[in-house]
């Protein structure tokens, strides 16, 4: 009798198990559905006065793609402008973004984007923008790189508020910023300097990608 009240108890407790297994697995299919229909909501907002999606200029990505700006909305843009081919504060830059890269919560990487804009078009090739990239090992989907027209550089320069000049064919002084935008293309923070904390940053980016949660 005892032997048979105990395999009763373990039967209930397996089919227990299975109901809850059941009930988290729905749970979890019904969060990721809540999470998609958000993201497409997104995707779907009316672009603001003020996002960077209004720009009607065209881009070439390092694996030779031809984009607009637009075609990265939903996802929180962390973007800073170099040229490969420098060797003072660039490679200095380098390092703080993949530094906020590796810094990131897991959670929300997939809501990040980073972005690297050539300031110098004419040299920065998609095949140079390529070949920098797995060199400094920034050649997984979370990074991108941009080149365009000198035109459509010096326009975007002047929205994230970036000097640049050359000072020799090769050669160009320019300013040390990281601009962070949200999923609408709003600029929302900005990041001065070099080798400077990145704490305040980093939070900003989360506190973003996590509205798209």
């Amino acid at each position: 009798m005892k032997s048979k009240i105990e395999c009763r108890k373990i039967k209930k407790g397996i089919v227990s198990l299975l109901f809850l297994g059941v009930f988290v697995v729905a749970m979890a299919l019904a969060l990721q559905s809540c999470n998609q229909k958000a993201k497409a909501a997104v995707k779907d907002k009316p672009i603001s006065d003020l996002s960077i999606y209004n720009l009607p200029s065209k881009w070439t990505n390092q694996n030779g793609q031809s984009i607009e700006m637009k075609d990265l909305k939903g996802k929180v843009l962390v973007m800073v402008m170099i040229y490969t081919s420098c060797k003072a504060a660039c490679p200095r830059l380098v390092a703080d973004m993949r530094n906020i890269e590796q810094r990131l919560p897991e959670n929300i990487k997939d809501d990040v984007q980073l972005v690297l804009v050539s300031i110098a078009p004419e040299v920065d090739t998609p095949k140079r923008l390529k070949t920098f990239a797995v060199e400094n090992k920034m050649d997984s989907n979370q990074w991108f790189f941009l080149r365009s027209t000198e035109e459509n550089t010096r326009e975007f320069a002047a929205v994230l508020a970036v000097n640049y000049k050359k000072i020799a064919p090769l050669e160009f002084s320019h300013s040390n910023i990281i601009s962070v935008f949200n999923a609408d293309g709003e600029l929302v923070y900005q990041q001065e300097g070099l080798g400077v904390n990145s704490d305040p940053t980093i939070a900003k980016i989360t506190e973003e990608a996590q509205k798209l949660n």
